[in-house]
């Protein structure tokens, strides 16, 4: 099971990367195209940094931080080999959206960001989606469906 989850992983990296290709070639010419207006667009904007920017021009450690992430995610995933669907849907998600912003970096610099938003600011991409999808279910999966932290829990509270 886990090479099928890292194999879909790849494959959602490779979506990623699909949809910046065609960014790249058709929207960064024009910079921005108004999908719903005063809502929705999609803008070109090269990110060179982490989340909303911070920390722009610090490629390499946002590359080691990944890379590291990854890493240990996929260990996670061979040695425990966590059988719930949420869990593995969030790995999916996770590293198929970090190794889609990975290949940015390393190749580009920057990541390409598209997605425009009125209620939220940051210009963001599908892999950030994914990434911050992918972690807010293994936030619920490790509080509500994760037996070992349901033990912790449940040791807690009789001792509480």
């Amino acid at each position: 099971m886990p090479y099928i989850i890292i194999l879909l992983s790849i494959l959602l990296a490779g979506f990623d990367q699909l949809i910046k290709y065609f960014v790249i070639e058709n929207l960064k010419p024009v910079s921005s195209i108004t999908v719903i207006p005063g809502l929705f667009s999609f803008t070109y904007v090269e990110n060179r940094g982490a989340a909303f920017g911070m920390l722009s021009d610090a490629r390499w450690i946002f590359i080691l931080f990944t890379l590291i992430i990854i890493a240990l995610i996929i260990f996670v995933l061979f040695k425990y080999r966590v059988r719930s669907k949420l869990f593995n849907i969030s790995v999916i998600l996770i590293v198929g959206g970090g190794i889609g912003n990975l290949i940015d970096r390393i190749f580009y610099g920057f990541v390409v960001d598209y997605l425009s938003v009125s209620f939220f600011p940051p210009v963001c991409n599908f892999a950030d989606y994914c990434i911050t999808v992918g972690a807010a279910l293994m936030v619920i999966y490790l509080m509500f469906f994760s037996s070992r932290f349901n033990k912790d829990r449940n040791k807690d509270t009789e001792n509480g």
